[in-house]
């Protein structure tokens, strides 16, 4: 039929990534860029996709594994380290009953930003839930305070061998988990967030007294690449 133009998949080009802004990690530690394409977003370390809008699942699953293994407590109180794209806030918000507390521990100022600015279609009301607050801050400081927690969660790198900010491998030492350790209330869950296993840091997790869990969660639902989340409890 004249006029009629066939397009095949290959001649169809794909959107190119647009640069949103960028920001320093605290203490000169590299930088984070965020970039869009069409409604989906990425914040990249380097050459590295730290978060991507389309990839959510394994954060999701580090609230709802956390909240299963302490569900029935009383006025909850979950410390998430890392607000990132906010999939584990959101995640958290939906389970958890109305009198929690959510503490959410960001060092990047401008990652508070850009959730309230350019990625504020992706956060909803979630940064405006009355049960949660956000700290701007590294979460080990938090760690050190007189707050006990019921749950503490930390995605804030690319797993226990810090990939953005040397400082955050300080987290992941036996001495850092016992203070994660200490901030918890009895019968308490640690979880952490990784790309990648670690048997080391498993070891690390049960030398700090620790009952340690191990899950192998999808980055997208049922697809994707895998991740892993340290589910580790303090005794009752």
């Amino acid at each position: 039929m004249a006029g009629l133009v066939v397009l095949k998949v290959a001649d169809v080009a794909v959107s190119p990534w647009v640069f949103i802004d960028s920001a320093m990690v605290p203490g000169g530690e590299g930088e984070l860029r965020l970039l869009r394409r069409g409604s989906e977003f990425s914040i990249m370390a380097g050459s590295a996709s730290l978060m991507n809008s389309r990839m959510s699942g394994s954060e999701e699953a580090l609230a709802s594994l956390t909240w299963e293994r302490i569900a029935g407590t009383q006025r909850p109180h979950m410390l998430i380290g890392g607000l990132g794209m906010g999939f584990t806030l959101r995640a958290a918000l939906a389970i958890l009953p109305s009198d929690a507390r959510v503490t959410v521990a960001e060092l990047v100022p401008a990652v508070v930003a850009w959730a309230r600015g350019p990625m504020a279609e992706v956060f909803g009301a979630s940064l405006s839930d009355s049960r949660v607050s956000i700290r701007e801050g590294d979460v080990g400081a938090l760690l050190d305070g007189k707050m006990l927690y019921d749950a503490i969660l930390l995605d804030v790198d690319n797993g226990p061998e810090g990939l953005t900010r040397n400082a955050n491998d300080r987290l992941y030492t036996v001495q850092g988990l016992r203070r994660a350790l200490r901030a918890l209330q009895p019968g308490g869950v640690l979880a952490v967030w990784s790309s990648h296993p670690s048997a080391p840091f498993t070891k690390r997790l049960s030398a700090a007294g620790f009952a340690v869990e191990e899950a192998r969660v999808r980055a997208r639902g049922t697809k994707g690449e895998r991740h892993f989340i340290w589910l580790a409890r303090k005794s009752a």
